[in-house]
């Protein structure tokens, strides 16, 4: 059986410890991945550390080029690592392949940061004295990424740290993570310099070892909210910068006015897309008014439709859930919300795929009149189950998300300027899609939430990403003339 092992300093490293690695469309155990803890994180540490010492020497074109070279190398093996992601994921390959063409996006957005890191210049600011600044890099820093995009997440991270001259520490999920090695593998084609890019895999103990080093400034995280905090304390307990970004309950509200075929159409692609398991995934639409009914008769046919297979098949649209566990955890939620009043339009629940009986398949669930007290609407549930909330006007649809505790993404489907603007400036949520379902911003703007789904003030990618993994620095100069006899005060230097 195939063992997937740690990458580090531009080599395979092995180890004794391994964990199983599944196919969730059959339920058999695919390969081994090597579990690394505190001895492999400082392996990859030092490494890291010793590149940096040349990396962050190198020209900007230099790492540009690099970049130029990864982005060139992810288009011809885009198939490849596609059907990679998709045998320990489960998603379709074509999901998979969109993960990583918005992976892309920011390779993309990185080979033009020479305009991004250009610094300002300030003349003459006093007397023969000018002003300028410029950006550096941290030194060694981490990222710690989920299972359910295990290209896009990760490209979200290093792209940025290695182009701004860092060095990098990935720790991929152990549920798939075969995706790192392959791009790792990438990288040392593109002319990366050893050590610059690691992979180290593991549990909590890789993950404590990162967040107690002493030799990783900065780390990235991308989970759920109770581990988020949990990364955000532990790190920044020891002197660490914190990118944490968690969990999600996002809403799409439609008004009556609303093209309610066209709404019904992206919110079940958002909701059941990669079967529901997305940060960004549309987990509650809030019917407002009259558009209920009519809605709820929609989505429960297009729910019907969605064909769920094995992610390689053709033509399927859903895959299954990533493990057993999210299987049976996602079916018992599904039950629990029948038990507490809700109405299951659409069962999801048994589903079995002819020639896959063990895979870890769930169908499409549709919940309606669920109310803000059950669980089904207060929990993630991360799987593809749809919940439908009534509301009587926009305004208590606006209400009722911005007294969730999380505000990662929402959309409004509406035909109205009016509420469309009065609903994005009064929702108190980070991204926001007017008539679109799953708002992903483009890569030279930043991902982040508010509330639960950011936990500090640190976005991801785009400018704030740049901010993040560079410091910058504040150059005052003065070239006095030859023989020039300049008065030093003992006041309080003034721009005088």
């Amino acid at each position: 059986m195939n063992t997937i092992p740690h990458w580090i300093n531009g080599a395979e490293a092995t180890g004794t410890t391994t964990a199983p690695v599944f196919n969730p469309a059959t339920g058999a155990e695919q390969a081994r991945v090597v579990l690394g803890a505190a001895a492999e994180v400082d392996a990859a540490v030092q490494a890291a550390a010793t590149a940096f010492e040349t990396w962050q020497d190198s020209s900007l074109s230099q790492r540009v080029q690099v970049m130029f070279n990864f982005r060139q190398l992810l288009v011809e093996h885009e198939e490849e690592l596609g059907r990679i992601i998709s045998a320990e994921h489960g998603k379709t390959v074509d999901d998979a392949r969109g993960e990583i063409t918005r992976g892309r996006e920011v390779v993309e957005y990185v080979c033009g940061l020479g305009d991004v890191l250009k610094g300002s210049f300030s003349d003459q600011v006093s007397r023969g004295i000018d002003v300028h600044n410029f950006r550096q890099p941290l030194g060694v820093v981490a990222g710690i990424t989920p299972f359910n995009f295990p290209a896009m997440v990760p490209l979200w991270m290093h792209p940025v740290a290695i182009a701004t001259g860092n060095t990098f520490i990935l720790k991929p999920s152990e549920r798939d993570p075969s995706a790192a090695n392959f791009v790792a593998g990438l990288y040392k084609k593109a002319g990366l310099p050893d050590g610059v890019f690691n992979v180290v895999h593991g549990g909590k103990d890789a993950v404590d070892a990162i967040l107690t080093h002493p030799g990783i400034e900065a780390v990235s995280f991308v989970g759920s909210t109770p581990i988020a905090k949990y990364v955000h304390e532990q790190a920044t307990a020891h002197g660490k910068r914190v990118q944490a970004l968690g969990g999600a309950k996002n809403h799409a509200v439609v008004l009556p006015d609303a093209d309610l075929e066209f709404a019904a159409n992206h919110i079940t692609a958002g909701a059941y897309g990669s079967a529901g398991e997305r940060c960004m995934a549309v987990s509650v639409a809030v019917a407002v008014g009259d558009a209920a009914d009519a809605l709820v008769g929609i989505l429960e046919r297009k729910a019907n439709e969605v064909k769920v297979g094995p992610g390689d098949r053709p033509g399927v649209e859903m895959g299954p859930l990533v493990t057993k566990a999210a299987q049976e955890r996602v079916e018992n939620a599904v039950g629990g919300a029948a038990a507490q009043g809700a109405t299951v339009v659409v069962d999801g629940r048994g589903l079995k795929i002819e020639g896959h009986e063990d895979g870890f398949f769930t169908g499409p669930s549709l919940l309606d009149h669920v109310t803000t007290e059950m669980d089904a609407y207060k929990e993630e549930l991360f799987g593809p189950v749809l919940a439908i909330v009534r509301a009587d006007s926009l305004d208590e649809a606006i209400d009722l998300i911005n007294a969730n505790p999380y505000g990662n993404g929402t959309a409004l489907f509406t035909a109205s300027g009016e509420a469309a603007r009065r609903f994005q400036r009064r929702i108190k949520v980070g991204m926001i899609g007017i008539n679109v379902p799953v708002p992903v911003p483009m890569s030279y703007y930043s991902f982040g939430g508010w509330k639960d789904s950011l936990i500090g003030d640190s976005p991801i990618h785009g400018p704030e990403g740049v901010r993040f993994y560079t410091r910058p620095k504040v150059v005052t100069t003065r070239w006095p003339e030859p023989r020039q006899q300049v008065t030093a005060g003992f006041n309080f230097p003034t721009s005088s």
